[in-house]
């Protein structure tokens, strides 16, 4: 495959700049980036940070659950399940990466991949996942959210818009290969 160190260096952007967002957030609080522990032996949560505007704070907390609070009540099983399905699956996706993925998926996969690594990452290290990002109407939040969930979300939109695009494409190809005018 050409370009590979393209996709290495998107999954590695990714997990840095996930992990550095939370490692500043954790030094804010404790004054020090633990590399391991009970979660809720660092921080107790939540934890307001700052207001940044009318519907928008950077808070603290600590996410047991899946994505944007999913599964957050399995119990204490959680937090295994939850590591073996993630290693599973990124294994499975970064496989498919490198090995047969068209063009147009390889770079929102590399995000993915990223974004789920970064937050296989504080699983493996806290037991759960730093969640900082509060989006809010009125008394409405939004579950707490970090960069790693921001790259999964925009590489699975990615992958999705870039599929529609290839199918139209490939129908408007076949249209006019029909017609004659190829």
């Amino acid at each position: 495959m050409k370009n590979i160190w393209k996709y290495v260096i998107i999954i590695l952007s990714a997990i840095v700049v996930d992990q550095l967002t939370k490692g500043i957030l954790l030094y804010l609080i404790t004054g020090t980036v633990p590399l391991f522990g009970a979660a809720w032996d660092i921080v107790p949560v939540p934890y307001l940070m700052t207001q940044v505007c009318d519907f928008f704070n950077i808070v603290f907390t600590w996410n047991p659950g899946a994505s944007f609070s999913m599964l957050r009540t399995v119990g204490e099983v959680a937090p295994i399940i939850i590591i073996s399905a993630t290693a599973f699956i990124i294994g499975l996706i970064t496989y498919y990466l490198f090995a047969r993925a068209p063009g147009y998926e390889r770079a929102p996969l590399a995000l993915i991949v990223g974004g789920a690594i970064g937050n296989l990452v504080d699983r493996v290290r806290f037991g759960a996942v730093v969640d900082f990002l509060d989006f809010h109407v009125g008394g409405w939040h939004w579950p707490a959210f970090n960069i790693a969930d921001m790259c999964i979300v925009i590489g699975v939109a990615w992958l999705i818009l870039n599929f529609i695009l290839a199918r139209r494409r490939c129908v408007c190809a076949s249209q006019t290969t029909k017609n004659g005018k190829k």
